[in-house]
């Protein structure tokens, strides 16, 4: 049986990697998607791999465009039962040379943006009867990782929001929960070893810190966030699940 089936969910960053696989996960179970990023190329893709998605061409630093492309969605799909925010930025960058433009950019897109989409769809949430939002944050939100300021402190961060938020939001019937991925195989995730001298070499010091030695998919942070979603995840809210091969305590 689909385990989403009838539910109305936003998925943000959908174009792509996380947000795009979990767009797929999503509507094979049933589940009815509004597909939202800057990407246009890449959220028509992905609408096609979900045999009819809504895309939603929105830039998330536009924070006055935000509301609009959420009221969109909820017009599109009669309502809305779940969010998955999956949008983000990555920034390596020592402190000495971060501007202040920098810092913003890092924080509007990881920590702004899911604020103010949370807020926008409240009204339809509730009147939907309540839902579940997921975050993806990053073990970066639960550990330290050098010459990353911006983004550890705006992964930090949205777990805090998360786990306010479902204190604020359970007499609503809204859970709230975050993902924290290790490393993905995303062209962000990418990043992380691919512009190093040595990426082999690069990659294989990343995995030595991992339990499990070898990159995540996409696809298995897409099922950590179809069950917080579902009602098999009824019970749980104000969580931060490290997908993380270990990570975390390795």
């Amino acid at each position: 049986m689909a385990r989403l089936q009838g539910r109305r969910v936003l998925i943000t960053g959908a174009a792509s990697g996380i947000g795009r696989a979990t767009a797929r996960r999503f509507a094979a179970e049933g589940a009815r998607v509004a597909l939202l990023d800057r990407d246009a190329a890449g959220l028509d893709a992905a609408a096609r791999e979900t045999g009819g998605g809504t895309p939603i061409t929105c830039d998330l630093l536009d924070t006055a465009a935000i509301a609009p492309a959420v009221e969109q969605a909820v017009a599109a799909l009669g309502g809305l039962d779940g969010i998955v925010c999956a949008a983000g930025v990555d920034l390596v960058r020592k402190i000495e040379a971060m501007t202040p433009e920098d810092w913003a950019q890092v924080i509007g897109v990881n920590l702004t943006a899911p604020m103010l989409v949370c807020r926008a769809a409240l009204p339809a949430m509730r009147a939907a009867g309540g839902g579940a939002i997921v975050l993806i944050s990053s073990g970066a939100g639960l550990r330290p990782l050098p010459d990353r300021t911006a983004y550890c402190a705006s992964k930090a961060g949205e777990v805090m929001f998360g786990k306010t938020l479902a204190i604020e939001l359970a007499p609503d019937n809204i859970r709230v929960n975050a993902i924290c991925p290790g490393i993905i195989d995303t062209p962000m995730f990418r990043a992380s070893w691919e512009r190093a001298a040595d990426p082999k070499a690069e990659l294989a010091m990343i995995l030595d810190r991992y339990a499990i030695k070898r990159i995540g998919t996409p696809e298995e942070i897409a099922a950590a966030a179809l069950y917080l979603i579902s009602d098999e995840a009824g019970y749980v809210t104000g969580s931060a699940l490290a997908v993380d091969g270990g990570r975390t305590f390795h």
